[in-house]
């Protein structure tokens, strides 16, 4: 099937209370493993891309993959701009055949926040492209973003969900990108609070490292979308690590294999902990 949009997927979501796990991909390799994860567990999934990784190869090349997955399999397939940084990321996105994006203006004041958001979300809404924003920093260091994070204040929550016109909100509630140094603090009761006070679906960034019940927890107050990316490169380049211990490998299909393997058995793990098996 085609590319779909996360509009339907994390609706449904919210209403079943259950979470749509997004991945953010490297190469094609994982996404292969990640498509191929979602339709033995007949699950939704949505693929992601970040800025640093667009630099790398570019809007085109990566929604060409996902494109060509989607189209052979029999589960609906999201490609998402993560942590987009600027409306120039933005408009490269749309053009190429991106089904939703995110703005991140979480670093600026609450008014200026709401603007930048707001300017992505008219120029989406045009096409039916829905926008992910964030408010409250979620900290730690992931892909070339670093912040000391902040949790989100539910009253600033309402406003920037009623005047930027988003779809989705990333919320702050103390998870950090990266792995984790430390046992994280996170404010459940704040995804209790956000929940009842705002009708976008909420995502939850910085899931590497959660342990399952926390996600699971965090799920069952509201949260219906989760974010994983750094897990997943690890688990790749572990398994590439293994097999290029063998100086005598030169395929790289030899260890692309391994890679492939490595994340989609994570990405099923995941799956099943977010609840979106069965959900396709």
């Amino acid at each position: 099937m085609a590319l779909t949009t996360t509009v339907e997927m994390l609706r449904r979501a919210q209403e079943q209370h259950y979470a749509v796990g997004a991945f953010n991909v490297e190469n094609m390799e994982m996404a292969q493993a990640i498509v191929q994860a979602a339709e033995e567990l007949h699950a939704p999934v949505i693929l992601q891309t970040t800025p640093s990784t667009v630099r790398y190869a570019g809007t085109s090349l990566y929604l060409a993959n996902v494109a060509a997955l989607a189209r052979e399999a029999n589960v609906p397939v999201a490609m998402h701009l993560d942590h987009g940084d600027s409306f120039e990321l933005c408009v490269s996105a749309l053009r190429a055949g991106y089904t939703s994006v995110m703005i991140d203006g979480s670093k600026l004041p609450l008014e200026e926040n709401i603007a930048f958001t707001r300017r992505v979300c008219e120029m989406c809404s045009a096409v039916g492209v829905p926008v992910e924003g964030e408010i409250g920093r979620v900290g730690g260091k992931e892909d070339d973003l670093e912040d000391e994070g902040g949790y989100t204040i539910p009253e600033e929550a309402v406003r920037f969900e009623k005047e930027s016109g988003l779809f989705s909100m990333a919320v702050g509630v103390g998870t950090a990108h990266g792995f984790y140094k430390e046992t994280p603090v996170l404010n459940k009761e704040l995804i209790t609070t956000l929940r009842g006070m705002l009708s976008a679906p909420m995502v939850l960034h910085g899931a590497s490292g959660l342990s399952d019940d926390d996600v699971r927890d965090c799920i069952a107050r509201g949260i219906c979308k989760v974010n994983f990316a750094t897990e997943l490169r690890a688990a790749y380049t572990e398994a590439v690590r293994k097999v290029l211990a063998d100086s005598s490998v030169i395929d790289p299909k030899a260890y692309g294999k391994a890679g492939r393997a490595a994340v989609k058995e994570l990405v099923k793990s995941r799956m099943l902990v977010c609840g979106c098996d069965g959900k396709a």
